[in-house]
């Protein structure tokens, strides 16, 4: 059955957009909505077979999309991978910057090299990707960046490594969104809560840990995929074209909480 939106079909039509992370979860989700409303979707990550099996998904919706296996830490990894996607599809209108990672552990027993690890894929794979959008497309030609962060602000205890590199990220999203303003460039970044994905599942099935969790959310329930998404396409569309520098909290109240 074809992806359902709330938005009308041809928000995106024309337009080529990036995912990163789009082999599950939040990423596959945004990237169906996006195809599901015009937009070519190239699908980037480092398992090749999960994106390849989203990318079937969308072609056999109708959509659109590739598949482009990458190392987001590794910089000319992200740069030869930037250039295939314009030597695929001939622009880059948005870049959603949802790749991530990270694991639960206190601060004295995270070592340098799992601290280095989760740096490197929550902020400095993120930095890479937009800057290589940026100087390879969007300098000349505008276009839209989405970074998704954290809920990070009163701290991310037991996984400290994340929140320090999603702060980064929201501080990165504020001095791009100056920076890169006048070439027609708007950068912004949605905060998830806690939202049912495959990474969360062990998470959701321990009802001791859950309970707190849901007791802390004035909405009262786990957010989905598609709770995320809404906001990154708004953000990613015409219709925010005043909006840059944004930090969207997506979190059922949690944060107010």
């Amino acid at each position: 059955m074809a992806y359902q939106s709330i938005f009308r079909d041809d928000l995106f039509a024309g337009q080529a957009m990036i995912v990163t992370g789009g082999g599950s979860g939040i990423g596959r989700c945004t990237a169906h909505e996006l195809s599901r409303l015009g937009a070519t979707v190239a699908l980037v990550g480092r398992k090749a077979q999960k994106l390849e099996a989203v990318a079937a998904e969308i072609t056999e919706d109708g959509g659109r999309a590739t598949a482009h296996a990458c190392d987001i830490r590794e910089e000319e990894a992200v740069r030869a991978t930037i250039a295939a996607i314009l030597k695929a599809h001939g622009r880059i209108d948005g870049l959603v910057n949802n790749a991530g990672g990270q694991f639960q552990a206190p601060l004295e027993a995270i070592s340098h090299k799992g601290w280095e690890t989760v740096v490197r894929t929550n902020l400095t794979g993120g930095f890479l990707m937009a800057r290589e959008c940026y100087t390879q497309w969007m300098r000349e030609h505008g276009g839209a960046i989405v970074n998704i962060v954290a809920d990070m602000w009163n701290g991310m205890p037991g996984m400290g490594h994340s929140g320090a590199a999603r702060a980064g990220m929201s501080n990165l999203t504020m001095t791009a969104a100056f920076e890169w303003a006048h070439a027609g460039v708007r950068v912004n970044a949605v905060a998830p809560g806690w939202i049912a994905t495959p990474l969360t599942q062990p998470l959701q099935d321990d009802a001791a840990r859950a309970a707190p969790i849901l007791a802390r959310t004035p909405m009262g329930r786990w957010g989905t995929p598609e709770d995320v998404a809404g906001p990154v396409l708004f953000l990613a569309s015409a219709a925010a074209r005043f909006v840059t520098g944004v930090v969207l909290p997506v979190d059922g109240g949690y944060l107010i909480a």
